[in-house]
């Protein structure tokens, strides 16, 4: 597999997505222009179908619950609680800057992952959510570029 698809499959991986895609990247030894454009992709495709596919894998978990495959919705269930919990605070006093600035903390728990699921569970509009997501997912990517270039120089 070519280095620009490595980085770009990373980059759609939970929690792992285009902050940690760009230090792997640039660990292997990748251009980093490379880098930087598989990732953003990584970025853009999840901020732009998350917030679309949230509500169908809602209902996929619950009706996984009637199934024995319910402990995969238990999961699925905490997570979701979780987040709620994790990104409510941020979401609820600065709206689209909380929601930017949540998904831009490059920490495991944070991202685009969990803040596009934070948005849907917090009922924010998609027009806010998908700008919010980008700029952050694009800002946590930036925040792990700068160490990343020194160290692997």
């Amino acid at each position: 597999m070519n280095g620009f698809a490595e980085v770009f499959l990373l980059s759609l991986i939970p929690t792992f997505e285009g902050r940690y895609a760009i230090v792997y990247g640039i660990g292997r030894g990748y251009p980093v222009w490379e880098t930087l454009l598989a990732a953003s992709l990584g970025v853009l495709l999840l901020s732009l179908t998350l917030p679309l596919a949230l509500p169908f894998i809602d209902r996929l978990m619950l009706w996984l619950e009637e199934t024995p495959l319910r402990k995969v919705a238990s999961i699925y269930l905490y997570y979701v609680e979780r987040v709620r919990r994790k990104a409510h605070p941020y979401v609820e006093r600065w709206g689209f800057l909380g929601l930017t600035i949540f998904v831009a903390i490059p920490l495991p728990g944070t991202g685009v992952w969990t803040g596009s699921l934070a948005a849907y569970l917090l009922g924010i509009e998609k027009r806010q959510t998908v700008p919010a997501l980008i700029l952050g997912g694009l800002l946590s990517m930036a925040i792990t570029l700068l160490p990343s270039l020194g160290i692997f120089r």
